[in-house]
């Protein structure tokens, strides 16, 4: 396991928190798309800003890359060996949001 992503069924499933303990466990580096996408004041980067900033990344020979953004699914898919999908309760999930 050298190109990772994480993705799970919503917000609150807990994939910022894996993706940290796991890349700490196999000493990779962790990359939130949250930190790519979301500028100050809550703007959204332009779509080709975004999709560069994950082109560059997968172009390394190990990561983890945590978060869904199905827009560019396929730029990180193409890249990872494995791929880990986190689903818990909607309710579960509820709960830790509004925690």
């Amino acid at each position: 396991m050298n190109r990772i992503m994480v993705i799970g069924i919503s917000p609150g499933v807990g994939k910022s928190t894996f993706a940290r303990r796991l890349g700490n466990i196999l000493n990779l580096k962790v990359y939130h798309l949250d930190a790519y996408y979301w500028k100050p004041n809550w703007i959204e980067a332009p779509y080709e800003e975004f999709a560069n900033a994950q082109k560059e990344i997968v172009k390394k020979s190990q990561w983890i890359i945590e978060g869904n953004y199905n827009k560019t699914f396929d730029i990180r898919a193409e890249h990872a060996d494995t791929i880990i999908y986190l689903e818990l309760p909607l309710r579960v999930c509820l709960y830790r949001v509004v925690k």
